[in-house]
């Protein structure tokens, strides 16, 4: 088990030198920290929207590796198993933008292929995006109470990482795929997103899993956080978070990544059916990248703060497995 603080004050993730801020060390119910990045090199910044509506799955990010914009559009058409992806490397990140802190400001990236633009507010985000014959047009709407988890995970001083999970927000807008419009809302119709911003180890494993549905969510996270003595692991019950301070345990098959995972802890126990496995491979020599991202459905239960068990049973996500040299 861990014994991580709450922190409940807005705070800069560096000290003026760039070196992590020891009082940013912690999680939080919704973003507080502001990312003063400095420098040039190891330095990651990256928004990541998941969205599941019942005949689609869509990956959409924009991010900066520093030496390179690396963005993206996927599609995954549930009935068939058909994907479409378009992808972008744009050299030092050109044309690429962040603001400092989740959930304010916007977010845009431009490229000869791609154009995106999410645009923050308090009340909620909107995502605009077009790449080949994919356009989303969506608001993610943010309602009174939802948390999300933020945590900052230290390495060391000059090696950490700050990420917001935000699971199970509601979406409406319009997807819009090789010129047939499908409209996007309702109960089964949820956003993901995932805010990253810090300064990377050269090599790196990791596992996240997330999933939502009928007022509940799951948040869990795996290998690059273990040891450090946080976590990014949680339940979400009617937009409330409970978090679960324990390093879990991940199994599954590498050989068969369409057999069940396993993620168990003292607090959860959960298993993850995949229906679909999304590959990404990329190696350059000294930069590589092999990512299984699967989607599925899970079964099993996890605690809330007050050990009350709630039913993961039905959930849909995914969870992955990543490994990069960047």
């Amino acid at each position: 088990m861990t014994h991580e603080r709450e922190l409940t004050a807005p705070v800069d993730l560096c000290l003026p030198d760039g070196r992590l801020n020891p009082a940013a060390v912690g999680w939080t119910r919704r973003p507080l920290h502001t990312a003063n990045l400095r420098g040039w090199g190891r330095t990651k910044r990256w928004e990541y929207w998941g969205i599941v509506i019942p005949g689609h799955i869509v990956g959409l990010v924009v991010s900066s590796l520093d030496y390179a914009g690396v963005h993206g559009l996927y599609v995954l058409e549930r009935a068939t198993g058909r994907e479409t992806s378009v992808d972008a490397v744009v050299p030092l990140a050109r044309a690429t933008a962040f603001p400092p802190r989740s959930g304010e400001g916007e977010v845009s990236a431009r490229s000869a292929t791609q154009a995106v633009r999410i645009s923050q507010r308090p009340d909620g985000t909107t995502l605009h995006a077009a790449s080949g014959p994919v356009r989303l047009d969506l608001e993610v709407p943010l309602p009174a109470g939802h948390e999300s988890l933020g945590v900052v995970v230290p390495w060391s001083e000059r090696r950490f990482q700050y990420t917001v999970k935000d699971v199970g927000r509601p979406v409406r807008g319009t997807l819009t795929l090789n010129g047939s419009v499908h409209e996007l809302g309702g109960p089964e119709s949820f956003a993901v997103l995932d805010h990253g911003r810090g300064r990377w180890p050269y090599a790196i494993t990791w596992n996240w899993a997330a999933g939502a549905g009928a007022g509940r969510a799951i948040q869990l996270g795996g290998k690059w956080t273990d040891g450090t003595g946080v976590t990014e692991n949680a339940l979400f019950v009617d937009g409330r978070l409970h978090k679960v301070g324990e390093d879990l345990r991940w199994t599954y098959d590498r050989s068969d990544w369409s057999r069940p995972w396993r993620i168990t802890g003292d607090r959860v126990d959960a298993e993850f059916h995949p229906f679909h496995e999304k590959v990404a491979r990329t190696n350059l020599g000294v930069v590589a990248n092999e990512t299984h991202q699967c989607f599925g459905h899970f079964t099993g239960w996890a605690l809330t703060d007050n050990d009350t068990p709630t039913s993961l049973d039905g959930l849909t996500g995914w969870a992955e497995e990543a490994r990069n040299r960047w």
